[in-house]
């Protein structure tokens, strides 16, 4: 994202669960909240999407169609996430670059649990203004401002310590007790030093019992160059614009990752076979096979 700015990416995702909401996967995925945490503007091609009404000019066209394939990808990605949430309950929930996130505010299993939602400070800013008057069903959310690219040592290659620890505890996250950390939508626009420096954060702060669900992209030339048309054509107005993918990771380096920090894997799968366990749209395949979830244990 761009020093200063929310990040774009954020709103196109939560565009597309809006999106999504009454029309993918019933009685699976639902996310009432996400048309709320929407500007007026940002709501237009989530209606198109929704009503099938035809855009006006090659802008709305390209933010339809992002909308869209957003949705489309979202989905399977989100129910994944959600259930290994609910099947593995924890006294604290830690959101790894939460953006318009919006599990605090719908998922039921979140009562009486504690939230930290961790982002950029400019991304909470906006994120705060935007669920202004909504009620949480957490039993708490507290917004702890972090950049993760500020990695103490890491361009000097020394010892990197990840400020992502101190502002935690700051917050009243407890390291004796579990946790369960999201890490959705992030890991590909970090770099490797970023990602490990901040699972080294996740391991001093996870007691037995502890839970990490990371979202992330395997190596994909096809899906990068996918990228390409959308930010050609949309210029600086596309959420891909300055939020570039920076890292991509095979399956078997990132359960070495987690193995090294102190995570058993559970499993790992990619979002295309989710799909078609949901029975959900597959023409995003290259998005679909490159997206991946992997969920590890501290046990």
């Amino acid at each position: 994202m761009q020093e200063g700015r929310a990040s774009r990416t954020a709103v196109l995702v939560c565009q597309g669960r809006a999106a999504a909401e009454g029309r993918l996967a019933l009685g699976r995925f639902t996310d009432p909240v996400a048309a709320r945490l929407l500007t007026d503007d940002e709501r237009v091609p989530v209606t198109q999407v929704r009503t099938g009404a035809p855009p006006q000019g090659s802008a709305q066209r390209v933010a339809l169609a992002s909308v869209q394939a957003s949705a489309e990808v979202i989905v399977p990605r989100t129910v994944v996430i959600d259930d290994a949430v609910r099947e593995h309950p924890t006294p604290q929930v830690v959101i790894l670059g939460a953006g318009l996130d919006s599990r605090a505010w719908r998922m039921p299993e979140l009562v009486g649990v504690d939230v930290f939602e961790v982002d950029h400070p400019a991304s909470q800013e906006d994120k705060q203004r935007r669920v202004a008057g909504l009620t949480a069903m957490a039993g708490s959310v507290r917004f702890v401002p972090v950049d993760f690219t500020r990695v103490d040592g890491a361009r000097a290659g020394l010892s990197q310590h990840s400020p992502l620890d101190d502002a935690l505890v700051r917050a009243g996250h407890r390291s004796d007790v579990p946790t369960t950390w999201v890490w959705e939508g992030v890991i590909a626009y970090l770099r490797r030093v970023e990602v490990v420096t901040a699972l080294r954060a996740v391991s001093v702060l996870s007691a037995q019992g502890s839970r990490l669900i990371a979202n992330y992209q395997s190596p994909s030339a096809m899906a990068r160059i996918g990228r390409l048309p959308a930010r050609l054509l949309a210029g600086g107005r596309s959420a891909l614009a300055g939020e570039p993918w920076r890292s991509s990771w095979k399956p078997y380096q990132m359960e070495t990752a987690m193995r090294r920090y102190g995570f058993d894997l559970v499993r790992d799968e990619d979002l295309h076979t989710v799909a078609r366990r949901l029975d959900l749209p597959v023409d995003r395949t290259r998005s679909l096979r490159s997206g991946r979830v992997a969920i590890a244990d501290r046990t």
